[in-house]
């Protein structure tokens, strides 16, 4: 079994290190504590390789109910995405 593992609550988060089973849970509490930290924007940096993360990422954020809008910086392999207050 793998512990948990404790990350900083920024305005990014970096998924390279995550398997991609890891993300849908990861971008849930990641969401929850950055909005609790006052966030209203994040950056998810998913690189830009294939697209596989980044589908990931934008079905995941098109569902969330606490995303009002993202958008891709595909040249940078990240998705910004604004949050309610």
């Amino acid at each position: 079994m793998t512990e948990p593992v404790e990350l900083p609550i920024e305005d990014s988060i970096d998924l390279h290190t995550f398997q991609p089973r890891e993300i849908p849970d990861l971008l849930e509490e990641y969401i929850y504590q950055a909005r609790l930290k006052g966030y209203r924007e994040i950056r998810i940096i998913h690189g830009r390789g294939i697209g596989v993360q980044r589908e990931m990422v934008h079905s995941f954020l098109n569902k969330h109910p606490q995303v009002i809008a993202f958008r891709d910086a595909a040249d940078h392999g990240s998705t910004t995405a604004v949050l309610m207050k």
